[in-house]
């Protein structure tokens, strides 16, 4: 689906947005410095072999990051020590625990949408697509809902300048790119850190009391880990949600007969949101890093070499997808990884869905003439490695 790509200038560097493949499935790419994935097959294989492909690439990376940003960080664990994290935060998001969110998330949006008729204007990520999965999040951890422009800000300010990437590349300037970073990052982790104080003195019904409580295999957690646990499931868990929605809109608004048909037929929404995910992955690449040496893809890689699995190229592999480019609500089979594969599948995939299925659907009962502002068109995050709409105006009347 090229179509929103050049139609919105999405970030040209990837060419696989734009419907053109790499020439092999594995390449050494000398500008990143760091062996690059690109096959549907080699991505997951990747992603399914934590043994030979370790999630622990920090100590790998251009410039280090102090510490106390990843204690607690699941997405730099592999088994076993990842384990222990994966089943507390898992209590949170069973099937049990996020069906019983659906009547809630249903009456969020429905205010949010409320606000948006009410004040006559409508900017998608601005007044919906934000909103909705901060307010749940902070809901289920139990912090103030009128704190949630911070959390928007510490986390669009993140996005916007500071790519992924550049931690494994390098290059003049990141380590003040790093440092700014974390500077921007402190009052999210000084705010926690109050809040999980709070909670020392005076517990709650919430995730972040059960987070501070709960034991596994005897142990509990720090408080320094309760804090990134807490701000990744925030920061990270809500932007991901904000994407699939912009994104999921956008691919329909490109598309105005396939609109019209998943207008007429809600069953086809999951399925909207499916290909959206494919096509227009929130997270574009991941990090890993050899353990030993190893043949994958035709070529042979030395160990401790990191690698980037691009889930939004494995996800338009001709070898695997009919039709790769284009947006088929319809789709059947659609085995696309934007949420990850093998033991570090997204934990909070479920409740992303979720919340992605009633507020599209809610879009369409409410603004039966919802189409993208041509004189305002939508704009996507500047990044290399994430792909989402960071705005996007909305003529509905």
């Amino acid at each position: 689906m090229s179509e929103v790509i050049e139609r919105w200038n999405v970030h040209p560097t990837r060419q696989w947005l734009r419907g053109i493949r790499p020439a092999n499935p594995i390449e050494f790419d000398e500008e990143i410095g760091a062996w690059c994935a690109y096959g549907y097959d080699e991505v997951e294989q990747i992603l399914g072999d934590h043994a030979t492909f370790s999630a622990a690439t920090a100590k790998y990376a251009a410039v280090q990051v102090d510490p106390k940003f990843q204690e607690g960080d699941i997405s730099q664990m592999d088994p076993p020590e990842q384990n222990k994290y994966r089943k507390l935060i898992g209590h949170a998001f069973t099937p049990r625990v996020i069906n019983g969110l659906e009547d809630r998330i249903q009456k969020i949006t429905d205010e949010l949408i409320d606000e948006v008729q009410e004040k006559g204007s409508f900017e998608l990520v601005a007044d919906l697509a934000y909103p909705l999965p901060v307010i749940v999040i902070a809901e289920m951890l139990g912090v103030p809902l009128s704190d949630r422009d911070l959390f928007k800000g510490v986390a669009f300010d993140i996005i916007e300048n500071m790519a992924g990437l550049d931690f494994v590349a390098g290059g003049d300037g990141i380590e003040d790119q790093i440092h700014a970073a974390e500077a921007r990052l402190k009052p999210m982790l000084d705010y926690m850190a109050d809040q999980v104080a709070q909670r020392r003195k005076q517990p709650r019904e919430d995730l972040l009391t059960y987070l501070i409580q709960a034991e596994q295999d005897g142990e509990r957690l720090t408080d320094n880990e309760v804090v990134n646990i807490a701000n990744v499931l925030l920061i990270t868990g809500h932007i991901t949600s904000t994407m699939m929605v912009g994104n999921t809109m956008a691919c329909l608004d490109t598309e105005p007969a396939v609109f019209d048909q998943v207008r007429a037929d809600r069953s086809l929404v999951p399925g909207a949101i499916e290909e959206a995910l494919r096509l227009l992955p929130p997270a574009a690449t991941l990090s890993r890093v050899t353990t030993r040496e190893v043949e994958i893809g035709g070529v042979t890689i030395p160990a401790e070499q990191m690698i980037l699995p691009w889930v939004s190229a494995a996800n338009r592999d001709p070898l695997k997808f009919d039709r790769p480019n284009v947006f088929d609500p319809a789709r059947t089979p659609n085995p696309s990884i934007s949420f990850g594969y093998g033991v570090h599948y997204c934990l909070g995939t479920r409740l992303a869905r979720l919340e992605g299925k009633i507020a599209i659907n809610t879009i369409m009962d409410r603004f039966p003439k919802f189409a993208s502002n041509p004189e305002n068109p939508p704009t996507f995050f500047p990044s290399t490695d994430m792909v989402g709409v960071r705005s996007f105006d909305v003529l509905y009347k």
